[in-house]
């Protein structure tokens, strides 16, 4: 699985980046099959406290996963978007294990 980091117009230190790297990995044991992630850090309304986004895009096979958070710190808004892609990938296999017993039946 291919992790890339992007934070446009500053610059990250290698504690945030290995707290990235180590809470986007664990998404690879939910669903095996990713491909990449694209995690995007930026700064939103500098009048505000909650002004770190963070947002997650996990390339799979059929329809990409996304997800968006914004927190005081962009740890936290890391962890909530990690939660929110768990989410989404529990419902994906879900509804690929539906789909299969569905099918399985009909074949017999």
């Amino acid at each position: 699985m291919h992790i890339n980091i992007q934070s446009p117009g500053f610059t990250i230190n290698q504690e945030l980046t290995g707290f990235i790297k180590e809470k986007v990995e664990k998404l690879f044991r939910y669903y095996g099959e990713i491909i990449s992630c694209k995690v995007a850090l930026r700064l939103d309304n500098p009048g505000t406290n909650d002004n770190k986004l963070c947002e997650i895009r996990v390339a799979i096979p059929g329809n990409d996963l996304m997800a968006t958070a914004l927190c005081k710190t962009f740890e936290e808004a890391v962890l909530d978007v990690v939660e929110i892609i768990k989410g989404q990938i529990k419902r994906k296999k879900t509804k690929i294990i539906g789909m299969r017993n569905d099918i399985w039946p009909q074949i017999l």
